[in-house]
């Protein structure tokens, strides 16, 4: 299992701290879009812990962050692991084709990663599953699904200290009443495309 650095406090200490070389996205509006609003998941081949490092950890979420934004798409929530991610986006009215800006994260990170581990032409992801959301509670829900998702598999006790997600992001920009409303959102019944077992940690 993956252990969490120093960057993360333990539980009941406070927020986790911000590095400040992150490119953070906007603050969430919290409401359905008519430009398309999903749900995405993806996993390396064969569900191994290929990105097992904090620098590893950092360069999936950096350039999730960045392709986000190039391609216009606005992250109201995120979470990377050594073998998968999950992140809730909303196309902008001038956004790029989501399978596009996909594409692209997975052969930088795979590029990348397998530069860092000497390991060229290694194939790393499997594939990825994108789910439009077209229902409030459906999409409020996988909001805290994805901020909680840390705490799901016994990363920590408390989501904003993973220093991987946006939990620490959320609670900074949304509203206490938002972020209070999403927390209250129940998961366990959720039918998340491929994390229905703890099989990816």
């Amino acid at each position: 299992m993956l252990k969490i650095s120093s960057r993360a406090k333990a539980p009941g200490q406070g927020k986790a701290l911000v590095p400040p070389t992150r490119d953070w996205p906007h603050a969430p509006v919290h409401r359905l879009s008519s430009h398309g609003l999903y749900m995405v998941t993806s996993a390396t081949l064969r569900k191994e812990h290929l990105f097992s490092t904090d620098a590893k950890l950092s360069l999936l979420e950096s350039h999730l962050l960045t392709l986000a934004k190039n391609y216009q798409w606005q992250l109201e929530a995120w979470a990377v692991f050594v073998n998968h991610y999950h992140f809730v986006a909303r196309a902008h009215p001038d956004a790029r084709p989501l399978d596009g800006f996909l594409n692209q994260l997975h052969s930088d990170t795979a590029r990348s990663l397998n530069q860092l581990d000497q390991s060229a032409g290694r194939e790393v992801w499997f594939n990825f599953w994108d789910t439009k959301l077209t229902y409030e509670r459906s999409y409020l829900a996988r909001l805290n699904y994805v901020h909680q998702n840390a705490v799901k598999h016994g990363l920590v006790k408390v989501a904003n200290q993973y220093p991987w997600c946006s939990a620490a992001w959320f609670e900074r920009t949304a509203s206490p009443a938002a972020v209070k409303t999403i927390y209250s959102f129940k998961t366990d019944k959720l039918n998340i495309h491929m994390m229905t077992t703890d099989a990816f940690i």
